[in-house]
């Protein structure tokens, strides 16, 4: 069945429904404009949720990378006087 006729049956019953409960006199509320806002509103919602997500990771990811960045400059400076005085003892032998 074609998505098109899907969507304008599941439309046409909740414009039914909503007609049905309005003469019943229970809400005038439920209807297609105030259904398509809500998913509207929700979508904006998860929307601005994904994009708090993405900026959480992308700062611990660059701390992280600060981090790393640190340890080798502090390892390079530790292991190169070493290295040298390994390389000089080769040298000399």
């Amino acid at each position: 069945m074609n998505t098109q006729k899907l969507i304008d049956m599941a439309l046409q019953g909740v414009d039914t429904l909503g007609y049905r409960l309005d003469q019943f006199g229970i809400t005038g509320k439920l209807n297609r404009h105030n259904i398509a806002a809500f998913l509207m509103a929700e979508q904006k919602h998860l929307e601005g949720e994904w994009d708090s997500i993405q900026a959480k990771v992308d700062r611990r990811r660059s701390q992280f990378e600060q981090v790393t960045h640190l340890i080798e400059s502090r390892a390079d400076a530790v292991i190169s006087p070493v290295m040298a005085q390994v390389n000089r003892f080769r040298a000399s032998q």
